[in-house]
């Protein structure tokens, strides 16, 4: 079955598949502008390599975290650039299998304890490990590179500043960031424009390094976070932030989520929504990165917020679909993930590092190769919340482009002159 399977599935770059000593398999062939992608597999026995025939969403991952799948040649980022190459040609799943998929979305939405098992499995891991490959303010969700050669601290900066000016912050405005992460967000947005943040999350190593992080005399009075989910929340304010949130919630929980927003904005209030999504009609979910990475989540179309959006009574003020910078966020975050890997193998162990590296190199993929986005999308409760033109947006950025090439330009007429 595997070997139709990537019969059927590789034509461009070369993928060799040993199976054990004497069984040897070979599909596609080699690429001339693309000489690496020249990837040897070893599975460790003929059970290992059926299961991944069988379902290779779920056995592939499992298969390379248990150490059953070796990268013989090249490395497993080369292995995952072969297979986005190829996914034009990927073989549909089975009917069965979309039928499971579609079943998803008649499950009950996730209740405040299982949201909070959800989260913990992932969130609740060590702050050392995520110290090692984030950027210094630990921003955990996509960056954005305004210039293809910032470092991951400059497109981070960048992500927060982009959000602050979409939101367009009065000093004194009260703000809830709803998943608030370590806390990076609220402090910049309460430094930046004198707000009043509450932020919210239900991880409890997230929130003690929020506190510790808002005791900074700068914003100790202007920042606060709590251990709550988003439907307990009472109270108005004047903005929403959520970066990186929404797609916990599940499919079912939508509505409630876009309700709550209305219900906690203020007549004149604007909510910004940072999540990942997809292109088209959205699909399965990684059923290995549903049993390892996030349990629980759900990545939706464009067309399945605006739904929810449209029947909470929610204004759509601006949509930013942001291509490939995730991608690019992933790259950074797996190169430093394995520059730590020692380390990281000291906190927890070797197959926690595969799976680990798999799940930085599977999320890449899909962003890279196939359909996945992340979505900014800007709401309010009334049409005239805000300008009618995006240019209030784009005038502190372009401002600094304008900073940015006049300093360059500066550099180059003080350049010495070469003496001919």
């Amino acid at each position: 079955m595997l070997q139709a399977y990537l019969a059927k599935f590789i034509k461009r770059g070369r993928l060799t598949v040993r199976v054990n000593p004497n069984v040897t398999w070979q599909f596609g062939e080699l690429m001339p502008d693309r000489p690496d992608l020249d990837i040897a597999i070893w599975f460790s026995s003929k059970w290992a390599a059926s299961k991944v025939g069988l379902n290779p969403y779920l056995h592939l991952g499992e298969a390379y975290m248990d150490g059953d799948l070796i990268i013989e040649r090249g490395d497993l980022w080369g292995f995952m650039e072969l297979i986005g190459l190829n996914m034009p040609s990927l073989p549909p799943r089975s009917a069965f299998m979309r039928f499971l998929n579609r079943l998803r979305q008649f499950l009950p939405a996730h209740s405040l304890k299982a949201s909070r098992r959800n989260v913990a499995h992932h969130y609740d891991l060590s702050e050392r490990l995520y110290r090692l490959f984030l950027d210094e303010d630990m921003q955990y969700s996509c960056a954005y590179f305004r210039r293809p050669d910032m470092t991951l601290e400059e497109a981070q900066t960048a992500k927060r500043d982009h959000i602050a000016d979409k939101l367009r912050l009065s000093p004194g405005q009260s703000v809830l960031d709803i998943g608030c992460g370590w806390g990076g967000m609220a402090l910049h947005l309460a430094k930046r424009a004198n707000v009043n943040v509450t932020g919210v999350t239900l991880s409890t190593e997230q929130l003690a390094v929020a506190e510790q992080r808002a005791q900074a005399p700068d914003v100790n009075a202007r920042v606060r976070f709590a251990l709550c989910d988003y439907r307990q929340v009472e109270g108005q304010f004047d903005r929403i932030v959520s970066v990186g949130m929404f797609e916990h919630v599940g499919k079912a929980a939508f509505d409630t989520y876009f309700n709550t927003v209305y219900d906690r904005l203020k007549d004149d209030g604007v909510g910004l929504i940072h999540t990942i999504g997809r292109r088209g009609e959205s699909g399965a979910r990684s059923s290995w990165l549903d049993k390892y990475i996030f349990p629980g989540g759900y990545i939706p179309s464009l067309s399945e917020i605006m739904q929810s959006v449209e029947r909470s009574g929610l204004w759509v003020t601006d949509v930013e679909p942001l291509r490939l910078h995730y991608a690019e966020t992933l790259r950074c975050w797996r190169e430093r993930f394995m520059a730590h890997r020692l380390e990281i193998e000291d906190l927890y162990d070797d197959r926690f590092c595969r799976m680990w590296e798999f799940y930085l190199c599977w999320c890449e993929l899909g962003f890279r190769y196939s359909d996945l986005m992340v979505f900014q999308v800007q709401v309010a409760k009334r049409v005239d919340s805000l300008p009618i033109t995006r240019d209030y947006m784009m005038a502190r950025e372009m401002s600094a482009e304008v900073v940015s090439f006049e300093e360059e330009s500066r550099k180059l007429r003080e350049r010495p002159r070469r003496v001919q």
